[in-house]
């Protein structure tokens, strides 16, 4: 599945940094604002032990773990819905991604400017929102403009019903209520989805400190934003953008013992990349046998013929049985053979609703 996370915030507040830090790469993160311009796209490897188990009991001749995309958008200033800034431009590319990682600067650095003259993480949320608040309102009244006379006059069910919706958020965002914090039923949610609410899309918050705040766990700022954050319901990840970058160049092992040694627990960015995963409402149903094993990923709730078209369409139009095991089974049972032994393999049919960590075979027939 082609689904993607843009990292957002304002100017200099490390987004790039911490992008080179979860793709590897090394792309332009300058001191002055808006060093970024086109977005930045970058695959991000979903760290997964279930896969390690699978290589090293199937030997694959491949290997193909779940991903997906990160993507560093220019930084956004107050007045980006009016022009200022990269504006449009900025909003356009935030409005393609499936969630946004927001980036707030919590540490204080004379040598790093910061756009808005010191580091304050609620005003740098607040410029943020409210910029995207703008964008959406703007849309919702453009488009209530042009249906909402249609509506009156034909009495048309369906343009009755996009006016209704539409006016929930015009008073939502006119209260400064952001769409993700606003109950939507199904047929509201699908009247709307074309539209691209960037407020209606699921975000998580990086709270950037420095490496004194990272091994403490938190500082000052940080502290502040998760208290914003809960009134949100949202998640914070805590971490050091410029130490992560600077860990990305690390083997697994000497990155492990460098944390340690840091008093670190955990890397930032794996918290992160579960956390954006989770967020999304994804999960990893696997392949495996001699020629590949591979991690797929798909969206919590979908059925076993959905999922084989994430495979090929083929799959999904044709679709007869998939054959199921659990990776908790088969870890249990040491082999796939004993699995079948102890009857725990099992035929599942159209109605299956697939499981985090199922290991499946599709049967089809075009």
């Amino acid at each position: 599945m082609g689904l993607q996370a843009g990292i957002v915030g304002l100017p200099n507040v490390g987004k790039s940094t911490l992008f080179n830090a979860i793709t590897k790469k090394h792309i332009l993160a300058a001191n002055y604002p808006f060093a970024t311009i086109e977005p930045n796209v970058g695959v991000v490897t979903v760290p997964d032990t279930r896969l390690d188990y699978l290589v090293s009991l199937y030997n694959p001749k491949s290997i193909v773990p779940t991903t997906f995309e990160f993507i560093d958008i220019a930084g956004l200033v107050s007045g980006a819905s009016n022009g200022e800034g990269l504006g449009n431009k900025f909003l356009s590319h935030i409005r393609e991604v499936d969630a946004i990682v927001e980036v707030v600067r919590c540490f204080d650095d004379e040598n790093i400017t910061h756009v808005e003259g010191k580091t304050d993480p609620i005003r740098d949320i607040e410029i943020i929102n409210t910029e995207l608040i703008l964008a959406d309102l703007e849309i919702a009244v453009n488009r209530l403009g042009k249906i909402e006379k249609k509506a009156e006059t034909t009495k048309d069910k369906e343009a009755i019903k996009e006016v209704n919706v539409l006016k929930k958020i015009k008073e939502n965002l006119e209260k400064s209520i952001p769409l993700r914090l606003v109950e939507f039923d199904k047929d509201e949610l699908d009247i709307i989805k074309n539209f691209n609410f960037i407020t209606l899309k699921k975000l998580i918050y990086v709270a950037n400190v420095d490496e004194e705040a990272a091994s403490i766990g938190d500082n000052e700022y940080s502290k502040i934003l998760k208290e914003r954050a809960d009134l949100e319901k949202a998640s914070v990840i805590v971490m050091c953008a410029k130490l992560e970058s600077e860990l990305a160049d690390y083997d697994n092992e000497e990155r492990e013992a460098f944390l340690k040694d840091l008093g670190i627990s955990a890397s930032g960015l794996d918290k992160l990349i579960f956390a954006t995963y989770d967020l999304l409402d994804l999960a990893t149903f696997f392949t495996s046998g001699a020629d590949e094993c591979r991690a797929w990923t798909f969206r919590k709730g979908m059925k076993a013929p959905e999922c084989a078209g994430i495979i090929h369409s083929d799959f999904e139009r044709g679709f007869i049985k998939a054959e199921v095991m659990s990776f908790s089974d088969l870890e249990a049972a040491g082999s796939e053979l004993r699995v079948r032994e102890l009857g725990r393999l099992r035929l599942e049919g159209k109605e299956y609703i697939m499981q985090d960590g199922d290991i499946v075979y599709f049967r089809f027939n075009v």
